[in-house]
């Protein structure tokens, strides 16, 4: 990134470009994307490409303010934390369904963040509702935050029964847990971007991808609470967990909601287009 594509990512966000890549700007900044860049899979539908570029991202991310899902939230990010000095590495992670499934491998992207004055941080804005605030990486007991209780645990490393010969005996996968349940298993193994590319494409067109069965936009409001637009859905949820809902009718309201809640200008409303 060039300066003046990080001065227009601040500028998005809201805030002031920090002196040092410390973890109390880190807190800052990541609590502002997640208020300010929705989580959304209109792309799918819309019939729009993802491509996992830097270039790419930060045009859609900054360049047409919209947001995006994982791969694009956390790769636009992560390349923003990198130009502000902060030690990025890239991680992939397998979301956890029912019982003990878990998704197809780079299922998710997350970031593993250092900062100068206090250690390595799981920063995650992409994963829709989950923390507020980055996790201390190293700490195994119970993390609390606006979005819930963490904890990081080890998995063991045969626990997503994908390990096997030499590749045991690397470090263990991290399972990320919100209110006691799973939320992801997280590998320790650094990535590149394009790594991710096949996990897109799969989220992208495959039926059975919860991204290709729904319509979704939602950020972290500003009170610490949560809006959405599922369809034509739009549900407000309050930091104190209290949601209502109101079925929008018109066409006129639904490009509405998404230009006065999450800042996204559409031509047309998108249309839920499920593969074969």
């Amino acid at each position: 990134m060039n300066p003046s594509q990080v001065d227009a990512y601040l500028r998005r966000l809201g805030v002031e470009q920090p002196a040092w890549p410390t973890v109390d700007a880190l807190r800052e900044l990541h609590l502002r994307h997640l208020q300010t860049v929705p989580f959304e899979n209109l792309s799918v539908h819309l019939g729009e490409e993802i491509v996992l570029e830097e270039k790419r991202l930060l045009d859609k991310v900054v360049g047409a303010r919209r947001g995006g899902f994982c791969y694009e939230l956390n790769g636009a990010f992560g390349a923003l934390l990198a130009a502000l000095g902060y030690d990025v590495v890239l991680l992939a992670a397998r979301v956890h369904g029912d019982g003990e499934l878990l998704g197809i491998p780079y299922d998710h992207l997350a970031l593993r963040v250092r900062t100068v004055d206090a250690g390595d941080w799981l920063a995650d804005v992409g994963f829709g509702a989950h923390s507020h605030l980055p996790l201390a990486f190293g700490e195994r007991g119970e993390q609390e935050d606006p979005g819930g209780t963490f904890r990081i645990v080890e998995a063991g490393p045969d626990a997503a029964g994908v390990r096997g010969g030499h590749e045991a005996a690397q470090a263990a996968d991290l399972d990320v847990v919100r209110d006691g349940r799973p939320q992801y298993r997280l590998e320790v193994r650094p990535r590149v971007l394009g790594d991710f590319a096949a996990g897109a494409w799969w989220h992208r067109t495959s039926p059975e991808s919860h991204f290709t069965r729904s319509l979704v936009c939602s950020r972290v409001t500003e009170e610490g609470g949560r809006i959405t637009l599922s369809g034509r859905k739009l549900t407000a949820t309050a930091a104190d967990g209290t949601r209502e809902e109101r079925e929008l009718g018109t066409d006129e309201e639904v490009l509405a909601a998404y230009r006065e809640r999450f800042g996204i200008e559409l031509a047309a409303v998108p249309a839920l287009r499920v593969p074969a």
